[in-house]
């Protein structure tokens, strides 16, 4: 039978039928296996809309038809979606044969003949690239051939067009232009908001005159008999008819549940609804106005400064923000949109803003190794480092707050073992461009966190880093037996920063030789220099033959009386006179940049910061200047203007639309950050913010992965100290959550800094977590076991359980959830509402005894306890009582006191009847009826001979007083009226 369900499709849209019919598909399917992968003449229909009847042989195995086959008035979509299109003959993107049912309502109200609407049909159906077979006026079913779909329909338009040729057919006179626009404005905006549209349309040209006459010149040759309206396309036919709501695969049950009774003084929701990659964005024609500001008018200009846009212009009826599954509305600009160009609009858009572009492929598919090498696996050797815990109690609850530990010594091998695990990643194949260059500035970045902030240890071991002079100090690897000189640190850490300087700036040096002419080779030895490629620079000069060039270009970079040699040799030539129109430029730009003068030998030259930064260190500031004094020169030529700005090396190798469009005085690249905090002593700044948004270190903006990490290292060192940075982690939780993996998302959350202001955002936000996603962490037990082991309270966890079940209707474990996390009013009221009278009925007695005892215990914290599980337990310890029951506590020997007891437990039900009122289902009703029965039974039997009549009597009355069935009731009648009329034949006369 499993089987057999996986090969057919399904159909749970009311009013719509499939031929053969789902039950006729699943009797062939096993009778004749694969029956449904060829199936013939296939149909999906529906009632009073029209019918697909497939010609040739089918495979239906497994396809949705409620997402596929749509019927609207007067048209029918099949893959609404044109990305879940298959190819033409695939799926049901193949030949059939269409009917759809015409309202003949609506036409014979619009007065049309046959002939004409035919004609109109035919036209269509051609326009459409379908072929016209018929149409039966009496049913008004028109038929069509197709050979494949998208939108096939006959809309309210085509319906006018007919009703005008119609008219056109009876009367002399055709319309003119003017009732052409009257049938357009018809269905204009205006129209649809109960407004005069050819008031708004004079409005509107007295208002913008210019925009009406290009309108004007633009569809003049649509007016008249001529005029038809283009082929519509399934994507703009869906503001026609009412969106639909986007459908919600997973419940979040944390719209509608308060978080138990913790306070908190965190202001609304923290997260934003969660993603799903299975729920794609439905494309929405653009309807409305937009209105460029460069052109003044009586709205934009000086006369008012009312905003018209979407919020305003439909009222109470819009909302702008976040939906569920990544969908951003909004009535601005589209999302990444640069350039200053603005616009007043009431057009609202919906646009797909993904937060797992980091884990995408360059086919758009997420993959798991990269989810594996760029989240999991940097998070895995996180927990590794040393942790330091912070208990700290939340009400009745403890959360274990971590900090990462690690200090300066081992800063190198932390640093080192980033850069493995992003170098992992690189090798994935398939790796978008962008994502590539994005990896390779996390790997900088990460070795300039290495080269300036860690420390060696006395017994230290020193790389060599290549051919700098300042580097020369640098043999090859070897121990060092005594300890380092503290004088030679700083110049040890300038060689390190000289050659990761060196190593970042040559795919730009290689890129720029690669593209210059190879017959001036003195443009070469210039680029050459910008990326501190002596050697090189020194052997073009010696295989051209420039000996000179080639003995001052070993000398680079060097003592500083050179550069003062060469500079005052300059300044002789100028002073005597001399005419430089007989020296190539290229050399005079040599000869500027060995004498120091960086500013007069990029006078014309555009290069990045980076090699602008490395031309002071090298050739402008003494090679035994330190590295702060270094960026401070840097900034201060910064701030001058006289520098490049630091923008990130995704921008300085990017396009030049990305160049053009980048706010380069807003956002800087943290490598600059990392310096102007190496020059300062201080562990406080004001430029945190910025330096770890996700625009300084990554092309994507809500990339928030790496420099998550980077921060936690870089104050677990102490070089930063931070407690506003909570944008960088509640970005990265956004990442982790959209991916799945919860338990992560709350290992971040307890890494966040506790604040006395905000005492209660680490438990908002875990519960806010496990509430939103408990479907996907209880159903993976990895998960679930990371969570505990995290300390994160178990009671939490149940009480989002509960709250899950609940909602989805599993009212029996969301009973037990919430016994688990000690919620015992939801629990009872559970219990009372939904589960106990099924337990009754279904004679479970045992299990009503221990869900009813357990909350027992607790029944002063639950409101209506003893009409509610206490009239339960009062029913069992009743029965036991008058069955004789040797383990009651007490024993009922008299009636009276049988009755009384009776009657206090009748009078219980009747007041719970009342208090519990509608939410008692009808079965708990019967439930309770039974339970008094029972008892009444139980009680009518003890009546004997050793009772007074008053005493018998009193017992009918409780019996007739108690909630039970009308037959019950007339024979305890019947039994009250025979021990009656016994008591009347034993009067003497």
């Amino acid at each position: 039978m499993t089987e057999i369900e996986a090969s057919l499709p399904s159909l749970h849209s009311p009013g719509y039928y499939t031929e053969p019919s789902l039950k006729e598909l699943a009797a062939r399917e096993a009778l004749y296996p694969g029956y449904c992968s060829g199936v013939s003449d296939f149909t999906v229909g529906r009632f009073g809309y029209g019918y697909v009847k497939y010609l040739n042989k089918t495979d239906v195995r497994g396809l949705c038809l409620d997402d596929i086959v749509k019927f609207c008035r007067h048209d029918v979509v099949v893959y609404e979606d044109e990305n879940d299109k298959p190819a033409v003959g695939q799926g049901l993107n193949k030949a059939a044969e269409v009917v759809l049912v015409l309202d003949s309502g609506k036409l014979k109200s619009k007065e049309c003949r046959d002939d004409v609407l035919v004609k109109k049909l035919k036209q269509s159906t051609e326009r459409q690239g379908a072929r016209f077979i018929s149409f039966d006026p009496v049913t008004c079913e028109w038929k069509f051939l197709v050979e494949h779909f998208s939108r096939f329909g006959f809309d309210d338009d085509d319906e006018e067009d007919a009703v005008m040729d119609d008219a056109e057919a009876h009367d002399v006179e055709k319309e003119s232009p003017t009732n052409m626009d009257e049938i357009e404005l018809s269905h204009s905006l205006p129209a649809h908001l109960r407004l005069d549209p050819v008031k708004m349309r004079e409005m509107r040209s007295l208002m913008f005159p210019d925009e009406e006459e290009m309108e004007d010149l633009g569809h003049k040759s649509s007016f008249g008999k001529e005029y038809v309206r283009p082929l519509k396309s399934s994507a703009q036919l869906t503001t026609n008819r009412s969106t639909p709501p986007v459908v919600r695969n997973t419940p979040f049950p944390l719209l509608e549940y308060k978080h138990g009774n913790i306070d908190s003084n965190s202001p609304g929701s923290i997260l934003m609804v969660q993603q799903h990659k299975s729920t794609p964005l439905r494309t929405v024609k653009a309807q409305g106005f937009e209105l460029d500001l460069k052109h003044e008018t009586p709205v934009s200009g000086n006369y008012a400064h009312n905003i018209v846009d979407a919020g305003l212009f439909m009222g109470k009826s819009f909302r702008v923000g976040w939906g569920p599954n990544g969908i951003l509305v909004h009535s601005g600009a589209f999302v990444g949109s640069g350039g200053d160009h603005k616009l007043l609009s009431s057009v609202v858009k919906l646009e797909k803003v993904a937060f797992d572009n980091l884990v995408r492929d360059e086919n758009k598919k997420v993959s798991e190794e990269l989810v594996d090498h760029a989240l999991v696996s940097p998070l895995n050797f996180h927990k590794g480092i040393d942790h330091v815990t912070n208990e700290v109690d939340f009400g009745p609850y403890r959360l274990t707050l971590q900090k990462l530990e690690a200090n300066r010594t081992n800063l190198s091998e932390i640093s080192h073992q980033y850069c493995d695990i992003i170098e992992r990643q690189l090798s994935v194949p398939g790796l978008p461009s962008s994502n590539r260059l994005g990896l390779t500035h996390q790997v900088m970045t990460w070795e300039l966190i290495r080269v300036l902030f860690s420390e060696r240890e006395h017994k230290c071991q020193i790389e060599s880093l290549g051919a700098d002079n300042e580097e020369d100090m640098m043999q090859d690897i070897k121990e060092v037996d005594q300890d380092v000189d503290q004088e030679a640190l700083p110049l040890m850490r300038r060689a390190e920063f000289s050659y990761w300087l060196r190593e970042s700036v040559s795919y730009h040096v290689q890129n720029q030789i690669s593209s210059l002419d190879d017959s001036n080779y003195l443009q070469h030895v210039f680029t050459l220099l910008t990326g501190r490629q002596l050697d090189e620079a020194v052997q073009l000069a010696v295989s051209k033959g420039d000996v000179r060039l080639a003995c001052l270009l070993s000398q680079a970079g060097g003592s500083t009386l050179n550069r003062s040699d060469v500079a005052k040799q300059l300044d002789i030539w100028r002073n005597k006179g001399l005419d430089f129109n007989f020296i190539e430029e290229d050399r005079l730009r040599l000869y500027e940049l060995l004498a120091g003068n960086i500013h007069d030998a990029l006078h014309d030259i555009q290069i990045d910061w980076r090699r602008f930064l490395g031309l002071l260190m090298w050739y402008k500031l003494p090679p035994d200047t330190s590295l702060p004094a270094a960026f401070e020169t840097y900034k201060h030529f910064l701030d001058e203007g006289t520098a490049p700005y630091p923008v990130p090396l995704f921008i300085d190798e990017g396009t030049s639309e990305e160049v053009a469009s980048w706010k380069a005085d807003k956002h800087f690249d943290i490598s600059f950050y990392l310096m102007l905090l190496h020059a300062s002593e201080e562990t406080e700044f004001s430029f945190l913010r910025a330096m770890f948004s996700a625009f300084s270190s990554s092309p994507d903006p809500l990339d928030y992965h790496m420099i998550w990490h980077q921060r936690e290292v870089l104050e677990a060192v102490g070089v930063i100290n931070s407690n506003d940075l909570h944008i960088l982690d509640m970005g990265f939780v956004s990442q982790l959550l959209c991916l799945g993996k919860v338990h992560w998302a709350i290992y971040v959350a307890l890494h966040l800094p506790h604040r006395e202001d905000y005492p209660y955002l680490h438990v908002n936000l875990i519960r806010e977590i496990l509430f939103q996603y408990c479907e996907t962490w209880s159903s993976d037990e990895s998960q679930y076991r990371f969570i505990e082991d995290l300390g994160i309270p178990k009671e939490w966890m149940h009480e989002a359980l509960a709250i899950y079940y609940n909602y989805n209707g599993d009212l029996a474990e969301a009973l037990e959830q919430f016994l688990q996390c000690a919620n015992w009013q939801k629990a009872h009221t559970i219990f009372i509402t939904s589960v106990a009278h099924k337990l009754f009925l279904q004679a479970k007695h045992t299990e009503i005894w221990r869900i009813a005892t357990s909350m027992e215990d607790y029944k002063s914290e639950i409101e209506n306890w003893d009409l509610g599980a206490g009239i339960y337990i009062s029913f069992y310890l009743m029965r036991n009582k008058l069955q004789g029951d040797t383990n009651a506590m007490t024993e009922l020997d008299s009636l009276q006191s049988k009755n009384a007891a009776c009657q206090e437990f009748v009078s219980q039900l009747t007041e719970s009847l009342a208090v519990w009122g509608c939410r008692l289902p009808v079965d708990a009703r019967v439930a309770y009826s039974k339970m008094a029965s029972e008892i009444c039974d139980l009680l009518l039997s003890a009546v004997g001979e050793g009772a007074t009549r008053d005493e018998q009597f009193s017992c009918f009355d409780t019996a007739f007083s108690a909630p039970i069935p009308e037959d019950l009731r007339s024979g305890h009648l019947q039994d009250a009226v025979y021990l009656f009329t016994s008591f009347l034949s034993e009067i003497p006369a």
